[in-house]
């Protein structure tokens, strides 16, 4: 075949891409939200909140937006058949998202703070680095993970403010789990 796809075609395609992308990133973002404990567990709620903490029924309104606007991205370099480029985006959005998925279960699953905030700084770098490749690809698909990048930056700033509100991970507060004894 020697012609270019019709609009409608690729209007087809972007949809094709889009009923598997959206619903995929949702449920993996479902997925590792479940995968460590919650906001509600007792490790959390003695935590020392920053004064930037927001009400916790936004993050799961928030976080949905975002894994939508995530999934339509991707959706739309998915859709960009020989675009230049297209298959290091693909891969750098897989990166980003594993690393984005890895945050939660640090956090709440293992309690670990200062892990968590070395985990977000790095989704930082592998954003900043997957916006660019989308936008060789698609300006459009870069321009729909900006409100993910300034959620995540808002995110390290709180992982930060956690950490030096506790600067022990908590790890001297009330849990309950068996108590910790240093010899």
């Amino acid at each position: 075949m020697t012609g270019l796809a019709s609009r409608r075609q690729l209007r087809a395609s972007l949809m094709r891409w889009a009923l598997f992308t959206v619903p995929l990133v949702l449920l993996l973002g479902f997925l590792s939200g479940r995968a460590g404990s919650s906001a509600d567990s007792p490790w959390f709620q003695a935590l020392a909140k920053p004064d930037i903490f927001p009400p916790p029924m936004w993050f799961g309104i928030v976080w949905t937006i975002l894994y939508v606007m995530m999934g339509l991205a991707l959706a739309i370099v998915c859709a960009a058949w020989g675009a230049r480029g297209r298959t290091a985006a693909i891969i750098a959005f897989a990166v980003q998202l594993a690393v984005n998925l890895a945050w939660s279960p640090t956090f709440f699953g293992m309690q670990q703070i200062s892990t968590a905030l070395i985990v977000i700084a790095v989704l930082d770098v592998l954003v900043i680095v997957t916006i660019v490749l989308f936008w060789r690809v698609r300006r459009s698909a870069a321009l729909l993970l900006l409100p993910y990048l300034a959620w995540i930056a808002f995110a390290t700033l709180l992982n930060y403010e956690f950490l030096r509100a506790n600067p022990e991970g908590g790890l001297g507060q009330e849990s309950g789990a068996a108590q910790r004894y240093e010899i």
